[in-house]
């Protein structure tokens, strides 16, 4: 199997890491990964905020990159979310009956990391070896959108060395929203103060997630309290091994 990768423009610009890692993981695995070079913005952020034609272009573009792919793996549960979720309605709003078809035949192959590892391939058990105490934060998107379910805790859970500890109420919003957490600030900071305390309350070194902009809201107010708690994508523990 052929998978190609498809990292977001989120992810390419603040966290390379996390690519990287999902490369190192899935060829751990045994599988060739391709990188499209071409690739660029989802749409979400314009979508979210009202420019649903200004999306129009970067569908077509995803669809003319990967539209032939066998496997599109998205390491962010937001952005594959934005694919699911929203491309069906943006094709349907350029009135091309092609480019709905393509859409439609398109989305089944694109998975979230953790849904293609657990739901695709049937591993839950990836070799990793990660021996610090985390606890994990399961984003909105990727519980309420997506439906990810427990599938990031099944990999989790297998990780050699890890001490992973229950997040409480882990499924309240952490408060970022994209430009929620700009137009609303303050909620979102309210919001955003709960996640906190009960991140600090697990005593857990690391708090990990499938989406880096949560990370970033969040990893952003643990520095500001200098909490020692270090934000960590899911696909950077699930690479890590003992060598």
């Amino acid at each position: 199997m052929n998978i190609s990768l498809f990292i977001t423009c989120f992810n390419d610009t603040l966290f390379p890491e996390t690519g990287k890692s999902t490369v190192q993981l899935l060829e751990r695995l045994g599988y060739q990964v391709d990188f499209p070079r071409e690739q660029t913005c989802c749409g979400q952020m314009h979508y979210n905020t009202g420019y649903q034609e200004e999306t129009i272009p970067l569908v077509k573009r995803f669809v003319d990159i990967f539209g032939d792919a066998e496997v599109v793996v998205v390491p962010s549960a937001s952005c594959a979310g934005m694919v699911h979720e929203f491309y069906p309605k943006v094709a349907e709003l350029t009135g091309e009956p092609e480019l709905v078809t393509a859409v439609s035949e398109l989305i089944p192959r694109v998975f979230e990391l953790s849904q293609f590892l657990v739901n695709k391939l049937g591993i839950e058990d990836v070799g990793a070896y990660y021996p610090h105490r985390v606890t994990y934060h399961p984003t909105c998107h990727s519980l309420r959108m997506l439906k990810v379910g427990d599938a990031p805790l099944k990999l989790l859970r297998n990780v050699k060395g890890i001490d992973l500890v229950e997040l409480q109420n882990s499924e309240e919003c952490c408060g970022f929203g994209g430009t929620f957490a700009v137009k609303n600030a303050d909620t979102s900071m309210a919001m955003l103060g709960d996640k906190i305390r009960h991140v600090k309350n697990t005593g857990a070194e690391v708090c990990s997630a499938a989406d880096n902009s949560c990370l970033m809201h969040i990893g952003g107010a643990l520095s500001r309290q200098r909490s020692g708690v270090k934000p960590v994508h899911l696909a950077e523990i699930l690479a890590s091994t003992e060598d």
